[in-house]
């Protein structure tokens, strides 16, 4: 079938990208489904900075590719051996599909499969193959096995989460990566307790999603920082106890005196080896510090290793929240229908698939939390 896709043909675009347009709108040829895919008509597809840093170059890719990977929608067709979904039901879009049968998956850590990230690193699906074609460029590559800027896309059964038909699309598509790495990385890879003390660097939708985990588990505090005064309005709004702009010199200083010596866990979701050096500093003794911040590759940590060991502090990544999608998206879809995760106020709206480069220029410029790309029904 013929689809229309956000291509993206060579990574390093000028910005502002309204001008330089790196992503092409380009009508695709889409194979069937192969044995184990299912083909999905795409409703909503957020604007992420996982995104944005494979068209500014900092996460290289194979060229060209359909990018883009939280998204939601609805099933159309099924392949050989996919048994356990049906036309129609709706699906949220998770960007490391897991096999079920490495090491990791194997030890119940799919957010780490083994296959599913050499496919990723590949710009294939699961199987190995490639469902998206140009006329002109021959193959087109999977990004992170969704290529969700577009109206159907043919993805791996595991890289898909059966929702509830209830909960609109426009938010469904949030649990697939927003939520997942934000409301994961307070949930599964931090653990925080209720009356424990949270800081969480950067305001995105990822950021913003972490906060809400946060006050969702029960924490005391929870500090906002940001450079941007609207996000931190926003944080302040969501519910956060404090708010600190991380551009003041004295940033650290004010985040220790607010939790009396620093927070049991900072979160670092900003994506720049300063933040995370700031958020470790935030810390108190035998604190914890997690980032789920993707830099450039060649982006260094510097550490102080005496604190590190006399005061037993713990730093941590976080990929995709350390989740297991089967079991969180749900969950976490429960704790927004009982109003305790009201990720829909992270939306901050909806454009048309050719407006995409003008919205990632919004995201490059901090103007926007989640802008989604909608396509109607």
């Amino acid at each position: 079938m013929r689809i229309n896709a956000a291509v993206l043909h060579e990574m390093g675009a000028n910005h502002p990208y309204a001008a330089s347009k790196p992503l092409k709108i380009e009508q695709l040829e889409l194979d069937p489904p192969g044995p184990g895919e299912v083909l999905v008509q795409i409703h909503a597809a957020g604007l992420c900075h996982s995104d944005l840093s494979v068209i500014n170059g900092s996460r290289p890719r194979p060229m060209p590719m359909a990018i883009g990977h939280e998204a939601a929608g609805v099933v159309q067709q099924l392949g050989a051996g996919v048994d356990d979904l049906a036309v129609g039901d709706h699906v949220v879009m998770v960007f490391m599909p897991s096999c079920g049968h490495c090491l990791p998956c194997s030890e119940g850590r799919p957010a780490l499969c083994e296959p599913g990230a050499a496919a990723n690193g590949k710009g294939v699906l699961l199987s190995g193959e490639t469902r998206l074609h140009d006329h002109d460029h021959g193959d087109i590559h999977h990004h992170l096995g969704c290529s969700a800027f577009a109206d159907h896309a043919v993805v791996s059964r595991r890289s898909l989460v059966k929702v509830d038909k209830d909960l609109p699309l426009e938010q469904a598509a949030l649990f697939g990566c927003a939520v997942l790495t934000g409301v994961g990385a307070v949930v599964n890879t931090a653990k925080v307790q209720a009356g424990q003390t949270v800081v969480v660097i950067g305001l995105g939708g990822v950021g913003l999603a972490a906060l809400l985990g946060a006050l969702s588990c029960g924490a005391a505090q929870v500090i906002a920082v940001d450079i941007s005064e609207d996000k931190l309005k926003l944080a302040t709004e969501l519910g956060a106890t404090a708010a600190v702009n991380a551009a003041a010199p004295d940033a650290v200083e004010q985040v220790r005196a607010l939790t009396n010596g620093g927070a049991d866990f900072a979160f670092e979701f900003a994506g720049v080896a300063r933040a995370l050096e700031s958020a470790y500093k935030m810390t108190r003794r035998g604190g914890t510090t997690v980032t789920a911040g993707l830099p450039s590759p060649d982006a260094a940590l510097g550490l102080n290793i005496v604190s590190l060991v006399a005061e037993e502090r713990t730093v941590k990544g976080s990929y995709i929240g350390t989740c297991v999608p089967v079991r969180d998206v749900p969950r976490y879809i429960s704790l927004f229908k009982a109003g305790r995760l009201p990720v829909d106020k992270l939306v901050s709206g909806v454009i048309p698939l050719d407006e995409i480069n003008a919205g990632f220029d919004r995201l490059h410029d901090g103007s926007v939390v989640r802008l989604l790309v909608g396509f109607g029904e």
